[in-house]
């Protein structure tokens, strides 16, 4: 009799745990397991970013997106204006990018990712948004290598556009250049505008350069002017280059 009632409870037990674990199961189906999220929500919120942290994460997520559009702007702006300067000039030349600058050679020249391939030649002429930039000095099938206007070793016969005074300009290497002139006396004042002169025997004349900063009546051998470049030389990321017709008619 008692055999027969221990065995009747441990049913009922069994029974009990059954209909426990039934009900459980249907209540996590029913709340989608909530309670198990909230317990592990608990657990885990010590290795969790707290809501400053979360907000700081989120603001410099929203910065670099914001850098990374100011950047595409800024580049689609460049290339417009640059593109735009060669309608306005009636000319046709091979856009190129600039693909290779060293720190120790920043004003003295850089590599475009344009070359025989494109129908570039040494001698032509690099122009830039602003005037002139340089000129080819090396090319290889994909590439070529540009000597800066700003590089020290640099000459160009340049003139005042005003007063027609002519002379020659050297890199200072950065974004200014010295003219001294032929004439003892020359014509010139701050803000006259330069461009290479006839006399110039790697440039065709004409070509926009810079304006003049300063001058320097006193100076020996002969006056001299700092003449502040028109092309930004220090943020080049594309440039125009062109067949130099005076080489070619030269050589």
């Amino acid at each position: 009799m008692q055999t027969s009632r221990r065995q009747g409870l441990k049913l009922m037990r069994k029974a009990a745990l059954l209909v426990l674990a039934v009900s459980a199961a249907f209540w996590v189906r029913q709340t989608q397991g909530y309670l198990f999220f909230e317990i592990y929500n608990l657990l885990s919120l010590p290795f969790q970013p707290s809501p400053v942290q979360q907000e700081v994460l989120v603001n410099a997520h929203i910065k670099e997106l914001e850098i990374k559009l100011q950047e595409l702007e800024q580049q689609n702006k460049n290339l417009t204006q640059l593109l735009n300067y060669t309608k306005t000039n009636n000319l046709k030349g091979i856009v190129a990018p600039v693909i290779g600058r060293s720190a120790d050679y920043w004003w003295k020249k850089v590599t475009l990712g344009r070359g025989s391939k494109d129908g570039i030649q040494e001698s032509f002429i690099v122009m830039g948004t602003g005037g002139l930039v340089g000129r080819i000095t090396r090319v290889t099938a994909h590439t070529s290598q540009v000597l800066l206007v700003s590089d020290p070793s640099s000459k160009v016969g340049v003139g005042i556009v005003r007063s027609r005074q002519m002379g020659f300009m050297k890199g200072q290497g950065d974004d200014k250049a010295v003219m001294e002139f032929f004439d003892n006396a020359p014509d010139i004042k701050d803000g006259d505008m330069v461009s290479t002169s006839a006399y110039s025997q790697l440039f065709p004349a004409g070509l926009p350069v810079g304006t003049v900063e300063s001058v320097n009546l006193t100076n020996t051998p002969a006056p001299e002017a700092i003449v502040k470049l028109s092309a930004p030389l220090n943020i080049l990321e594309w440039v125009n280059v062109y067949p130099n017709k005076l080489n070619q008619a030269n050589s």
